[in-house]
């Protein structure tokens, strides 16, 4: 009864915050609970069980619940069109998963990478893609825990980088004004390939990336 209830106050707290304008605090928070589920999804499809210690961690509802059903989608295509950038992440990076500074400084470096050149809804979904990527190969290798540590970072990058930006846009809602393409056998997307070079971390690796909006 507990967890319903907590559940029901944290819906009523999402429907609030989307009908005003975010704190930064909101939005942070908000990243986090898109990034467990995005990579709550990705576990499942890849068919690795994950303990997760933080089931009281509150999950998306109310508008939220159909921003993270955009983000969701929206990483489908990504990976669609590049299956192999996403998978593999430890291996392509070429790093130990048994060290918490390492895996995160891997992804922050990365991460900054992606936003190099500016931000766009593509780039934030590129960034869900990568953590729920870099996730799998952690569960894989018997580290459940630095899945947390991934959301975590995460959210702390949202909170550096992306604030401001989100805020411009009237948080993670807007989101929801991208199309997603439902007929996966087409082959001409409306998302475009660019190279990305991430230095001693990785060699190369193609992102595919939204045009600017």
């Amino acid at each position: 009864m507990e967890v319903l209830r907590r559940s029901s106050v944290f819906a009523a707290e999402v429907m609030e915050v989307f009908d005003r304008s975010p704190t930064d605090k909101e939005l942070v928070s908000q990243a986090k609970a898109l990034c467990r589920d995005y990579i709550n999804s990705r576990l499942i499809r890849a068919g690795v069980s994950w303990s997760k210690p933080e089931y009281n961690a509150p999950v998306p509802g109310g508008k939220l619940a159909e921003v993270s059903a955009i983000l969701l989608r929206l990483g489908d295509e990504l990976e669609y069109i590049r299956p192999n950038v996403y998978r593999n992440i430890a291996r392509q990076l070429n790093i130990s998963l048994h060290s918490e500074t390492v895996v995160t400084d891997a992804f922050l470096a990365v991460a900054a990478q992606i936003f190099t050149a500016g931000i766009t809804w593509g780039k934030v979904v590129s960034l869900y893609a990568v953590a729920a990527g870099l996730s799998v190969d952690c569960v894989r290798h018997a580290q459940p825990a630095m899945v947390h540590t991934i959301v975590d970072c995460l959210g702390e990058f949202v909170r550096k980088t992306l604030v401001t930006w989100l805020k411009r846009r009237g948080g993670w809602a807007d989101i929801t004004k991208c199309v997603v393409n439902t007929d996966p056998s087409l082959r001409s997307h409306w998302l475009v390939s660019a190279v990305c070079s991430f230095g001693h971390f990785l060699k190369a690796i193609f992102f595919v990336l939204l045009p600017e909006r």
